[in-house]
């Protein structure tokens, strides 16, 4: 019954829409475009997901999921895109 009751909870998405378990990408997603990585940093910042739950079902290092948080804070999505990344890493 609380297995169920958590995948009714949702939490705010980066573009306001609220999220829920169901809402985030696939667990086996091989392309990562900017609006999966900021559903899925919201799903953490939201509590619908913990730290290493995320890293597990999207088998994502630590690290990995530490610079998504950061770059999402600092400079929101446009901050998750790769050719950025050299750029907002400064």
């Amino acid at each position: 019954m609380e297995q169920h009751n958590a995948r009714n909870i949702s939490v705010p998405g980066p573009d306001g829409q609220m999220l829920t378990l169901a809402d985030l990408p696939s667990p086996n997603i091989l392309r990562w475009v900017t609006r999966r990585k900021a559903e899925v940093v919201a799903a953490v910042s939201g509590g619908l997901l913990s730290r290493k739950a995320a890293c597990d079902r999207y088998s994502l290092s630590e690290e990995e999921f530490e610079t998504w948080e950061k770059l999402y804070s600092r400079h929101g999505t446009k901050g998750l895109r790769t050719t950025r990344l050299q750029q907002y890493r400064r």
